[in-house]
């Protein structure tokens, strides 16, 4: 039985419901992963998400900041959430489908506007944060199980990765010490990038257009900031992948767009 699995960073989910459902409509995925939701565990819209048609929902929010939530149709064997760094700043989901497979939905800190440890403490948590997750992957040994970890990752990590790598190495997001962070998770499982494994790594994918730019998404100036992990066990049910990167176009959008993953 086929599994559509989409993970997208909706900046604010009380604000985009209505995109949700539209999203919901065209891809029909089984299990979402949101990110970003900025709403209140109390104040989380759950007759708007349960008219969506996805019973089990596990949420971890805050007022106006962070937050993640899964949605699914299938049912959950497990409904799990870790604390990142000592911080409670809600970034973290784990559930279990009742089939065995293990979702990880991660919003991996931004990083602030300066790519300097010692100078940007927000920098300093975003690359403490990653340590942690690589050193949590390959402490749990999670290429032994049938694991998908996905989510805002925050990091870009290859030069096709970003609209303009020469000019936007300095930059957070696509610094050489973000991307090494990156290539230490992906081998502490290890785990397959799967936005590469079906799209080349000469090819640019993109997943995020900013907002400080009007014509970003006009003329292309992306980053791919949101990323699916999969474990070894799973590289046979890698079946199809998209971005959906129409979302970017509707009124008043998320700067992030779904990703979405096929397993069979």
């Amino acid at each position: 039985m086929t599994l559509r699995l989409a993970t997208w960073n909706v900046n604010s989910l009380r604000k985009r419901t209505a995109h949700l459902a539209r999203f919901v409509a065209e891809a029909r995925p089984d299990v979402i992963c949101l990110q970003e939701t900025k709403v209140s565990d109390a104040a989380f819209p759950h007759d708007e998400i349960a008219a969506l048609g996805y019973p089990e929902v596990v949420i971890h929010g805050q007022k106006g900041y962070n937050g993640v939530a899964i949605l699914s149709r299938r049912p959950l064997a497990k409904r799990d959430k870790r604390v990142w760094c000592g911080r409670d700043d809600r970034r973290h989901l784990c559930v279990r489908l009742a089939d065995g497979l293990e979702v990880h939905n991660f919003y991996v800190p931004s990083g602030g506007p300066t790519p300097d440890r010692a100078a940007n403490e927000k920098f300093a948590h975003k690359l403490d944060f990653l340590t942690e997750m690589a050193d949590w992957a390959a402490r749990s040994r999670i290429a032994r199980r049938n694991a998908v970890v996905l989510g805002d990752l925050n990091v870009a990590p290859l030069e096709t990765d970003v609209w303009n790598h020469k000019r936007l190495l300095r930059s957070v997001g696509h610094t050489p010490v973000e991307s090494e962070h990156m290539a230490r998770l992906h081998a502490a499982g290890p785990l397959i990038d799967v936005g590469r494994h079906f799209v080349p790594a000469e090819q640019p994918l993109y997943t995020w257009w900013g907002y400080r730019f009007p014509q970003s998404y006009q003329r292309d100036y992306g980053w791919r900031l949101d990323h699916i992990l999969a474990s070894p066990k799973l590289a046979g049910a890698l079946k199809a992948f998209r971005v959906h990167r129409e979302t970017r176009t509707w009124e008043q959008p998320s700067d992030h767009v779904p990703v979405v993953l096929d397993l069979a």
